[in-house]
Parts: C-alpha cells; structure tokens; sequence
C-alpha cells in the first residue's frame, strides 16, 4: 500500500516515487476513468471522485491521467475528458495517500513553463503525490490544430524536458527554443521533493540512450516476455554505462477480469481477458522481468468496475503491496 515506506535503492525524489517504485517489487495501479466504455465512445465520469476514493482505500498504488487535448475520431478513446492538471488538483483535494500520475503529459502540446508550474502545483497541493509522464505524443491531427508541427516534436520534447528540469532550480539561466531563463526571475512552486519525477513514455521520439539517462524512469506497453525481458534490460544497461544509478520501470495493461478465478486468458487490445489465477502469475512474472510498477486499465472490462476493484483487491493486491 502507498501508505507504507518499503526501503529503496532506487533516488529519493517524492512521496509518491519512493513508495510506489521498489527494486525487485511490483505495485500495481489504475488508469482513470474507472470505467468501462467501447472504443470510439466517451467516458460518462460518473461518480469519478468517489470511485477514485474508493481505490484509495482499497489499496491500489496510483492513478494515472491521460493527456488528451482533442477527441479524434479515428483514434477511438477520448482519455478521462478532463484537462490533466486540472484534475490532478480535484484528486488531490479528495485523496490523501494514493500516488497521482500522468500518462503522459504531451510535451510539444505545452510551453514547459505552464507544464512545470502546474506540476510542481499539483505535487505541492497533494503533499508530494505526483509522477509526472511525459511523452512526444501519438495523434498527428493535434498539431495543426495548436499551429505545431508533427515531424520535429522529438526536438520540442528534449527541449521542454530540459527547460523543466532548469525551472525546477532556484532563479535559472538557459537559453532555448521555449525562451530564455535570465537568471532574474523564479519558477514558482519548486516541486515538494528534490525535482519533479519525470517518468518518459516509450521512446519519445529519443535515442534509447538519451531516455536511460534522462528520465527518472521508463514508461513502456505489454510485450511477450523474452522481448520484455530484452528491452527493460537494455534500458537499464545504458542507464548503467551512462553512469547513473538503477531506475525504475512500470508497465501498462488492459484487463478484462472474469467471476471465474481460473479462467485461462483470452487477448484483448494491449492485454487480456481472464480470471485472477492467470492475472496474478502474469504479474508476478512482468515483476521478475523488472517491472516495478503495472498500470491497470479497466476500459474493456465486462463486469461491473466496483466489483472488479473489490476483487482484485482481495485476490491480487495482497502479493503486490
């Protein structure tokens, strides 16, 4: 559970970095809304706050919030609705243990000043709560739509990535694209721990060298286990050869959870279908591949979420809290 400090060898950062990420363990969190919906529909939101509570005292780890500036139609998911940072400030007022993520702030999207105040805000208002994702994004129809361009978002990315690392110190000086940091003027909140956590989706549009030694962890999707195993390897090899020290990864997973615990699974988009057996042996072998945190969407689940969330908790939670 969040509220319980498990000794760490990954950097101290905030409160919700330091608990929910452990070397060698696997916690296991939620992606918002909580909520199923059908592919190309719109999320109701209904009671949101209070199934947000409700995880919250179940024992789940975190919520993730998706950034999704526009709904586009051939995509098929209009994410949680509601802005991210703005919702990150809801969730905290209503929550007091339960890490709050982002997956994953689009940084080309946002001038990096905004994204850094906002986020320092929120992780100040929650006590020390939040992860900030962030990502280069995935939907080329956004871009025209806020007069940017698509094919150099790698670049804007490091960019806003480095201008937010620099407002995190005290009055900084750097000059960039985003514009130029004088020296004579602060960035207000600084962030409730040592920096912000910033946690890089995929590649980014980077060298897989520049996401090992930049992030404070890597975000990644669902593979076969070998290939799993391969990648969160060489992640951390280059993070390694680069001279920094062990840094956590976390996983994202759709699930669809039966009433029958044995049921064998059965694919679904970026997950599967089954019953808790199966979830639970998944789990604990994405943990022995270096999986130290699973982001579980409910999406495309077919019984009823508050069920669902009351069934894991009693059957999967307590081999991973």
């Amino acid at each position: 559970m969040l509220d319980k400090m498990q000794p760490a060898d990954f950097a101290q950062i905030n409160v919700a970095y330091n608990r929910v990420f452990r070397p060698g363990r696997l916690s296991v969190g939620l992606v918002l809304p909580l909520e199923a919906y059908a592919v190309g529909a719109e999320p109701t939101l209904r009671d949101h706050l209070e199934a947000a509570r409700k995880a919250e005292n179940l024992g789940f780890a975190s919520l993730w919030l998706r950034d999704v500036p526009f709904n586009v139609p051939s995509f098929g998911d209009a994410g949680q609705i509601f802005d991210p940072f703005v919702y990150l400030g809801a969730l905290a007022a209503v929550t007091d243990r339960i890490a709050l993520g982002t997956a994953s702030v689009i940084l080309p999207l946002r001038h990096p000043a905004h994204v850094a105040k906002a986020a320092a805000s929120a992780d100040v208002l929650s006590g020390g709560r939040l992860l900030l994702g962030v990502a280069s994004g995935d939907r080329p129809e956004e871009y025209p739509a806020m007069n940017q361009s698509y094919d150099d978002r790698g670049a804007r990315f490091r960019d806003s990535f480095d201008y937010i690392r620099a407002v995190g110190l005290d009055y900084p000086e750097r000059e960039s694209a985003q514009g130029t940091l004088s020296g004579g003027i602060d960035l207000l909140p600084k962030p409730h721990g040592t920096r912000l956590p910033m946690i890089i989706t995929g590649g980014s549009q980077q060298s897989p060298d520049w996401v090992a030694q930049n992030g404070d962890g890597w975000m990644t999707y669902p593979r076969n286990a070998t290939a799993q195993r391969q990648v969160i390897a060489d992640y951390r090899r280059r993070g390694k050869e680069a001279g920094q020290p062990d840094k956590p990864v976390m996983q994202s997973l759709y699930i669809d959870v039966v009433a029958d615990h044995a049921a064998p699974p059965r694919p679904i988009h970026l997950g599967f279908q089954s019953g808790t057996d199966f979830l639970r042996s998944y789990l604990r072998e994405i943990e022995t591949l270096g999986v130290n945190h699973v982001a579980l969407n409910l999406r495309f689940n077919q019984a009823p979420i508050d069920t669902t969330l009351e069934h894991l908790a009693d059957t999967v939670l307590p081999d991973f809290s």
